[in-house]
């Protein structure tokens, strides 16, 4: 394997089901979690940072009369409830997993204490992290990329519906031009929208490279973690 340590971002939206029908489709989640064993099984530590968009968004308190703030704490819980469906999932496969929480829910999950969670890691568990960084105004990216630092993680993986940076919209643009590699710097220069400007400044400082991937693609979690090429690397 490529890498030793890495954080795996995923959003909230890619676990709903394609009718919508559920907030939480379980066959998505038995899947992620297949893939998260077998990079495990190579003895690479994996942490997770996964969004809440499927069940509330912090921005979309303004448009219900909800105080932005509020609204963000809100999503924080959402992404809590995400953590421990994952964490379900992962334990019906005998992966030993800890969640810890950016606030304090102690009887669901353990306060992110940074050396208890590099413990963990190292002891073969699987961490998730949920609730944020603990503090509205932030996302879930910027979240990945903090605890990232935090841990020493020797990548961001952040898995979404397509498989890697364009240029464009893929979905909208038949005709977008996929980069296989990007520096930071060019892709603040073509504003392409990779994570928040926080996350993304964060990566750079701390020069972690960022992997941008299609989650959804069978073996490719493995195929990243091995050094093979796929999506789009930022470095």
């Amino acid at each position: 394997m490529k890498y030793k340590r890495i954080l795996l971002k995923l959003s909230g939206e890619a676990l709903m089901s394609n009718s919508k029908k559920s907030s939480i489709d379980h066959d998505i989640l038995e899947r992620y979690a297949r893939e998260i064993l077998a990079v495990k099984e190579q003895g690479v530590e994996i942490a997770i940072v996964i969004g809440g968009g499927n069940i509330f968004r912090g921005g979309q308190a303004e448009a219900l009369g909800i105080d932005r703030v509020q609204g963000d704490y809100m999503g924080m819980l959402a992404t809590v409830i995400n953590a421990m469906a994952l964490q379900s999932a992962l334990e019906q496969l005998d992966i030993s997993t800890r969640l810890m929480s950016g606030i304090k829910i102690e009887q669901v999950c353990e306060p992110f204490i940074r050396r208890r969670a590099i413990r963990h890691l190292e002891k073969g568990r699987v961490v998730i992290f949920g609730a944020g960084i603990g503090n509205p105004y932030f996302t879930t990216d910027s979240t990945a990329s903090l605890r990232a630092v935090e841990i020493q993680a020797d990548v961001v993986l952040k898995g979404t519906r397509v498989d890697g940076v364009y240029d464009k919209d893929p979905e909208k643009f038949p005709d977008a031009v996929k980069y296989s590699t990007l520096t930071f710097q060019e892709a603040y220069e073509r504003s392409l929208n990779i994570m928040d400007m926080t996350a993304f400044t964060l990566c750079m400082e701390n020069k972690l490279p960022i992997i941008v991937f299609d989650m959804n693609s069978p073996g490719n979690l493995m195929r990243i973690a091995a050094g093979e090429p796929a999506g789009t690397l930022i470095v």
